[in-house]
């Protein structure tokens, strides 16, 4: 110490030198440096235990913002790679109905067209189909995956990189198709797949034309082929017809460069007034970098979607990291009578405050460097479970040079951060009332460490009503009556030969006859999933400026008996009634919003046809789980064609062996086409995902900030004990017993946590109320997760003061009255 002590008065006395030579203070500084390293690399390991947790607690704090920044920078780049994708556009419909503003993406399939002749500014549009599944062949193989038809636009709008094949001559050709790399590559090997032949459905013969990169993972429009919008129109020859009030397919936008969007958008607000008269929707252009994560309307405005869930990871990753920060204080500053009598010495042989202040903020560079090698590893360990959870491939992205800079600033921010009120606080201590022995005023530094202490378990409540409100969302909905029964129905994809009604009827003779199926039906989307709409409806007695949005699907005979929902009134469509062909079945919220009497019987108008009501369906739920169904119109499916056979498995029979007899029976009519089916719970069960996701990270990585900040309380606990120890010697000498000490100790500790408490739950309940505001059907906010957070912050305050303060009370109490 004592050479250590004349080294350091040297150094000063020669930097405070003002003729000391820019070389020589430079050289100096570097020694400084040097000698304040060892001195912080050999107390880091004098003190293996308080490193240890402090490297442990910053560890995973950082590794859970690591993860949590990783996701959020991956949700944010959605559609961000694309060259132009800040003059791309995608055109929304708002749908006045009922008093309220629909809004979608779905548009008609002269819109394109439109917007590209009449719309200033407009640089490029297209028109393409939603990603869809078909059946590609070559050879012996066999593919079912997405394809999308459209038009060469849409390849130039969003600027697709070729490998193979002429940008300027894809998508011309009618029997022309654009692969991505993967796929052709599952489908031809090695070899070279220009100009080579595949067939679509085993019916359309189609010659690829150039092959693409992959379609980015972080791309709202996935697919894997891309085929001509004229073989949309040959395949489905109504698509030819020029509707204004049928939407059925996406249209993008892509402005010039210097083309102002505020007056494009304005042009195209009344397209479909201009158009059809009587047409009270509105068009819209929406940024397409947005779409992903804004993509929730209200009354015709974005209103936020999946962003609510990136600004709670946000807030999660950067209260981790600071709650890491604060436990990294509070365990610094517990271990500050240690550290006195080194600060007295070296402040008597002249060091000052900044040069001390340099020292410990070195330290905690330190820590947080070997913190932030250790959250590289966890987050390597933990990405694969992180990926298979949110089904994504997110990587440390080491080969990128800006993630350098970043990794090397969150780790300065965290160490500066950590570090800077132990150095100031430990900096400050008097060197003659340190050296001889006498207590510290440490008031001031515990008040500081408490506000830490309650700022962490503020943060914890509310993470723990936050999930518990979460859960109890999510089985609320879960456990909803959803109006049919989804247990043991299964559906069945409609392909090739099965297009053909007959032998769709013959396919459902086998399956009944074959004991699999009870029940078997056709309905003419998946049910789960979103379909058609019309405002096109006229009813007896509607008024003449009434808009209802109506949803439409084609149902088979025996729909409402196999999907186990319930009629209301009339008859359903069944083979004993053949001729009913010119009617249709309405729900609940048909009848509700057309304000009909003894509906059954009365005659609706649409789409130029004379329509007759015939029965009254159960509301059940078809699209969003969180909203209130649509009204809804149900029509024969020989009207538009099925696209699933809905099959109600026999009760009394083994589910896997009726499986096997279904799959028999679906390949002896249609042997080209792998059988795609799905119970419809399961698929159900996926309306719930984002939900889930919450919940799950909230849950984990809550438990993380919840175990930190119970280091931060450990902290406060062996700092409190350190000061009071004589005082608790005193008691023990006096007769307390080891129970009324940690009485004692406790108590000032669970004030601290009932105060967290406090300031919690107004916080929380705001966030809650804020996030269940999304949801119809939403649960109300009851005491429970309120009551629950209190318990558990008290028990783990009460449990991890405890695990110390009986150390101490187990003491020998003369060791520490001996020096008074």
């Amino acid at each position: 110490m004592c050479n250590l002590g004349t080294s350091l008065v040297n150094h000063k006395s020669i930097l405070s030198n003002k003729d000391t030579s820019g070389v020589d203070f430079i050289y100096l500084s570097v020694v400084m440096f040097r000698l304040n390293l060892k001195i912080a690399l050999r107390n880091l390991w004098k003190n293996k235990g308080f490193t240890f947790i402090n490297v442990g607690g910053l560890g995973i704090g950082l590794a859970s913002c690591m993860i949590l920044l990783l996701y959020v920078n991956y949700e944010w780049s959605f559609d961000k790679h694309f060259e132009n994708h800040k003059n791309t556009y995608v055109v929304y419909q708002n749908v006045p109905s009922s008093g309220k503003i629909f809004s979608w993406a779905w548009t008609p399939n002269v819109m394109a067209e439109e917007v590209r002749e009449k719309i200033p500014g407009v640089q490029r549009s297209s028109r393409s189909t939603y990603p869809r599944p078909n059946l590609v062949t070559y050879g012996d193989k066999k593919i079912k995956d997405k394809g999308v038809f459209t038009d060469a636009s849409f390849i130039k709008i969003l600027n697709y990189k070729f490998i193979k094949g002429n940008p300027d001559a894809a998508l011309k050709n009618v029997d022309g198709i654009i692969l991505t790399k993967t796929f052709a590559e599952k489908l031809f090997g090695t070899e070279d797949p220009i100009n080579k032949t595949v067939k679509l459905d085993n019916t359309n013969v189609l010659k690829v034309e150039a092959i693409i990169e992959d379609v980015p993972a972080n791309s709202s429009i996935q697919f894997q082929y891309l085929m001509n919008w004229a073989l949309f129109e040959k395949r489905e020859p109504w698509v030819r017809d020029r509707n204004w009030g049928n939407n059925m397919c996406l249209t993008l936008v892509q402005l010039k460069n210097n083309a102002p969007y505020d007056q494009a958008n304005a042009q195209i607000k009344d397209i479909y007034k201009r158009n059809q008269n009587g047409n009270t929707a509105k068009a819209l252009l929406f940024p397409l970098d947005k779409w992903h994560l804004y993509d929730q309307f209200e009354n015709g405005n974005s209103v936020g979607g999946k962003i609510d869930q990136l600004r709670i990871f946000m807030l999660l990753a950067v209260c981790i990291l600071m709650i890491a920060c604060v436990n990294f204080m509070n365990l610094s500053t517990a271990s500050s009578e240690k550290r006195a009598k080194e600060v007295g010495v070296r402040k008597a042989i002249g060091s000052t405050r900044k040069s001390l202040i340099s020292q410990f903020l070195l330290e905690s560079l330190i820590l947080a460097a070997m913190s932030t090698m250790l959250a590289l590893l966890l987050t390597e360990v933990a990405l694969p479970y992180f990926n298979q959870l949110l089904d994504l491939h997110l990587i440390i992205p080491f080969d990128n040079w800006m993630f350098w800079p970043f990794l090397i600033v969150l780790m300065l921010f965290t160490g500066l951060i950590a570090g800077s009120y132990p150095a100031l606080y430990l900096s400050s201590f008097e060197p003659v009332k340190v050296l001889k022995g006498l207590n510290l005023k440490v008031g001031s530094a515990v008040s500081i460490r408490k506000v830490l202490v309650v700022f962490q378990f503020v943060f914890a409540v509310c993470t723990i009503i936050c999930t518990a409100v979460i859960y109890q969302q999510l089985s609320f909905i879960q456990q909803k009556p959803i109006g049919y029964d989804s247990h043991n129905l299964l559906q069945v994809a409609v392909q090739g030969n099965l297009r053909d009604q007959n032998k769709l009827n013959l396919l459902k003779q086998n399956l009944l006859k074959s004991g699999a199926a009870s029940s078997v039906s056709f309905f003419s989307y998946d049910i789960n999933e979103g379909g058609n709409n019309t405002m096109d409806v006229e009813w007896p007695g509607k008024e003449l400026k009434q808009d209802v949005l109506f949803n439409h699907r084609g149902v088979g005979y025996d729909f409402v008996e196999t999907i186990g929902t319930q009629l209301i009134s009339g008859k359903e469509f069944s083979a004993q009634f053949p001729n009913d062909m010119t009617h249709m079945l309405i729900n609940e919220s048909a009848v509700a919003m057309m304000g009909l009497k003894d509906p059954v019987g009365k005659v609706l108008k649409w789409n130029d046809k004379s329509w007759t009501i015939m029965g009254i369906v159960k509301d059940f739920i078809v699209e969003s789980a969180y909203q209130r169904a649509a009204p809804m119109m149900f029509y024969p499916v020989q009207y538009s064609g099925a696209e699933t056979i809905l099959i109600r498995l026999n009760p009394s029979a083994n589910i896997e062996i009726s499986l096997t007899k279904i799959d028999e029976a679906v390949q002896q009519i249609e042997p080209n086409y792998p059988v795609d089916r799905k119970f419809v719970d399961e698929s159900f069960a996926l309306k719930f995902k984002n939900e889930q996701l919450l919940g799950t990270l909230s849950n984990w990585f809550g438990g993380f900030a919840i175990f930190i900040s119970c280091l931060g309380l450990l902290g406060l606990a062996l700092f409190m004990a350190e000061q009071r120890k004589r005082e608790i010697s005193i008691r023990k000498v006096l007769g307390a017993s080891t129970v009324n000490i940690l009485t004692l100790l406790n108590r000032d500790f669970i004030k601290l946590v009932v105060m967290a408490n406090l300031i919690a739950f107004p916080l929380a309940y705001i966030i809650v109320d804020k996030w269940l505001s999304a949801f119809e059907y939403r649960v109300s906010i009851s005491v429970l997760p309120f009551a629950m957070a209190v318990t558990l912050s008290v028990l783990i305050a009460m449990l991890t003061v405890s695990l110390q303060s009986v150390k101490v009370t187990k003491a020998n109490p003369i060791d520490a009255l001996k020096y008074q």
